[in-house]
C-alpha cells in the first residue's frame, strides 16, 4: 500500500467520504510504539488505510507504531503527521473498516 497524503485525515474535509471510505467516529484504542508500552488514544475517523486519533502526547512522525482495534488485535502502522494533539496514523496493510466501531467514548 502506498503512503496516505497528509490531508487525508484533515478536519476540514467531510466527514463521510465515499471516495476514500472515510468515516466519522468517536471510539477509544490502545496505541503504542514498537516495543513499548501502550497508552489510550481517541480515534475520530478511520478508513481501510488507516485512521486520525487525539493524543495524550505527541508523537513524531514516521513513527512506527501498532493500534489494537477489536477483531483485529494490534495492527501495525507509521504516523504520518502529528499536531495539536493529533495525529494521522497509516496502517502498513489495508484493514476491513466494520473492524472499528464507535462507543461514543464510552471505552471498554
Amino acid at each position: 500500500m502506498g503512503r496516505i497524503d497528509r490531508d487525508v485525515f484533515n478536519e476540514s474535509t467531510p466527514a463521510a467520504d465515499p471516495v476514500g471510505g472515510r468515516r466519522s467516529v468517536f471510539a477509544i484504542a490502545q496505541l503504542r510504539l514498537v516495543g513499548h508500552d501502550g497508552f489510550e488514544v481517541r480515534v475520530r475517523n478511520f478508513s481501510a488505510g488507516g485512521l486520525m486519533v487525539e493524543l495524550p502526547h505527541a508523537i513524531a512522525p514516521d513513527s512506527a507504531v501498532e493500534v489494537e482495534l477489536p477483531q483485529a488485535g494490534w495492527v501495525p502502522g507509521r504516523v504520518v503527521w502529528q499536531t495539536e494533539g493529533r495525529a494521522g496514523i497509516a496502517f502498513d496493510h489495508a484493514i476491513d473498516p466494520d473492524l472499528i466501531q464507535d462507543d461514543g467514548g464510552a471505552g471498554r
